[in-house]
C-alpha cells in the first residue's frame, strides 16, 4: 500500500469513526433519544444486508424510512419494558448464529463483517432485541384477541376446496406502512426505489428480495425474507390476490397501494392446486460405494471399483442385502440416507430414483471418486397440498395478529411524543 493510499484509509476510518460516535440528536421518542450516529450505523447495516448501493441517491430515499423504523423500535422497546418483556443474551447470540448460517458464514463471521464495514455490533443487537421483544409482547398480549371462529375456518376451507385445479402461488412480500397521509409521497418513493434496486439493470445485478424484505418490510414475514409460502387466491387478501393472478413466476410487482400501505410482491413460483408435487415425495436410499485411492488413481483402480459395484448390483435382492454387502465390502463409504426429499437431489439422480422399484438395485454408477450402487428402500408419497384445518387456523391467526400488531404500533405512535430533528 502506498503512503497516499494509507493516508486515505486513515481518513476514511476517521470519518467512519466520527459518524459512529456522532451523539447529536436525530429524534426524540418520549424519554429516549436516537442519535445521528445511531441513524448512520443503521443505514450502513441496511445497505449492507439488503445489498443496496451506498450512494447519495439511495441514502436520500432510505433515510426517512430508516429513521421511522428506529422510532418504531424505540416505541416497541418502551412498551415491552412496560410489560417486563425482555430478551436474553443467549437469544441474541442464537439470532447471530442463524444469520451466519443463512448467509453461509463461519461462526464469528458476521461480527467480523460488521467491524470491517464500520458498523457497531450493538446496531444489529438493537435491531434483533427490538424485533424479538415486540414479537413476544404481541403474542402474549394480542394472541387471545386473534382467535379464529369455527365459522371462519369452515368458510375458508370451503373456498379453498373450490380452488382445486386452479393456480396456487408461492408469494413473497415487502410491506411499507403508511400511518399518516403526510408519509404517502415518501413511502411511495421508497417503494419505487426498492423495486428499481431489486430489478437491477443490464449492467448491475438486482438486490436480493429476501434481504431487502428483512430490512425494510414492516410485516412479520420480514423475519423469513417476506415468504408467505404456498397460498391459493382464496387465502390471499383480495387486492393481493388480484395482483398475483396476473404475474408470472419470478416476476416482481410494481408497488401496490393496499391495506394501510404499499406492497411489493414477488411471485416465487406457481403450480396447480390440489395436485401433489412429485418432488415433495421422500425416499430412503441405501448406497454401497467403492472409493478410488485418494492420490494416483489409475484406470485399473477405477475398473476394480466398477467390478466390485457390479457384483453388488448382481447380488443384492433387497435392502437387507445392500446393508450387509456394504458393511462387508465397503463399510467406510456405504450407508443410508433417510427421508430425503426427491426435489433436493441432483436432476439425474431424481430420474434414476423415479425409475427404480423398491428393493431394485441400480446399474453401476460412476462417481468422481469411485463407483457404486443405490437402492430405494422406502418411498413416501408427497403430502396432500390441500391445507389441513390446523394450517388454515395458523394462517388466519397470523393474518389477524399482523393486523392487530399494526394497530397496536399505530396507537403507540399517535400517543407518543416524537421530535424528528433530521
Amino acid at each position: 500500500m502506498t503512503r497516499i493510499a494509507a493516508v486515505l484509509m486513515l481518513i476514511l476510518a476517521g470519518i467512519t469513526s466520527a459518524a459512529a460516535q456522532d451523539t447529536r440528536i436525530a429524534a426524540v421518542v418520549n424519554d429516549d433519544m436516537i442519535s445521528l450516529g445511531d441513524l448512520e450505523a443503521r443505514i450502513r447495516l441496511i445497505l449492507l444486508s439488503s445489498q443496496l448501493p451506498d450512494n447519495d441517491q439511495v441514502r436520500q430515499r432510505v433515510t426517512p424510512q430508516v429513521l421511522r423504523t428506529l422510532i418504531d423500535e424505540k416505541l416497541e422497546l418502551q412498551e415491552a419494558k412496560k410489560y417486563n418483556v425482555t430478551v436474553t443474551d443467549d437469544e441474541v447470540n442464537k439470532a447471530f448464529e442463524r444469520l451466519e448460517q443463512q448467509n453461509n458464514m463461519p461462526k464469528g463471521g458476521l461480527e467480523k463483517l460488521l467491524a470491517q464495514r464500520g458498523i457497531p455490533r450493538s446496531t444489529l443487537v438493537d435491531q434483533i432485541t427490538a424485533a424479538t421483544e415486540w414479537n413476544k409482547l404481541v403474542e402474549g398480549k394480542l394472541l387471545q384477541s386473534a382467535t379464529i371462529s369455527d365459522e371462519e375456518v369452515k368458510d375458508t376451507l370451503a373456498r379453498i376446496k373450490q380452488e382445486i385445479g386452479k393456480p396456487e402461488y408461492r408469494v413473497a412480500e415487502i410491506f411499507l406502512a403508511i400511518d399518516n397521509p403526510s408519509q404517502e409521497a415518501d413511502v411511495k418513493a421508497l417503494a419505487d426505489r426498492l423495486v428499481d434496486q431489486i430489478r437491477g439493470d443490464p449492467t448491475h445485478a438486482g438486490a436480493n428480495f429476501s434481504a431487502v424484505a428483512q430490512q425494510f418490510s414492516q410485516s412479520p414475514t420480514a423475519a423469513v425474507g417476506g415468504d408467505l409460502g404456498w397460498l391459493t387466491a382464496a387465502e390471499l387478501p383480495q387486492d393481493i390476490a388480484q395482483a398475483v393472478q396476473g404475474m408470472q413466476s419470478g416476476q416482481l410487482s410494481a408497488p401496490i397501494r393496499a391495506g394501510g400501505g404499499y406492497y411489493i410482491l414477488g411471485l416465487l413460483d406457481r403450480r396447480t392446486f390440489g395436485t401433489p408435487d412429485p418432488a415433495d415425495a421422500t425416499v430412503t436410499i441405501a448406497r454401497v460405494s467403492f472409493s478410488l485411492p485418494a492420490t494416483g488413481a489409475t484406470d485399473a483402480d477405477r475398473q476394480k471399483a466398477v467390478m466390485a459395484a457390479q457384483q453388488v448390483s448382481d447380488t443384492a435382492k433387497n435392502c437387507e442385502d445392500m446393508r450387509r454387502l456394504g458393511q462387508e465390502r465397503a463399510p467406510q463409504t456405504s450407508g443410508e440416507m433417510r427421508g430425503v426429499r426427491i426435489g433436493n437431489l441432483p436432476k439425474e439422480l431424481q430420474t434414476l430414483i423415479g425409475s427404480l422399484q423398491l428393493g431394485q438395485p441400480s446399474k453401476v454408477l460412476n462417481f468422481r471418486d469411485g463407483a457404486g450402487v443405490i437402492m430405494v428402500c422406502e418411498r413416501k408419497d408427497p403430502p396432500s397440498p390441500i391445507p389441513t384445518r390446523e394450517q388454515v387456523v395458523d394462517n388466519l391467526t397470523r393474518q389477524r395478529l399482523d393486523t392487530l400488531a399494526r394497530r397496536y404500533l399505530r396507537d403507540l405512535r399517535r400517543a407518543a411524543y416524537v421530535d424528528m430533528r433530521v
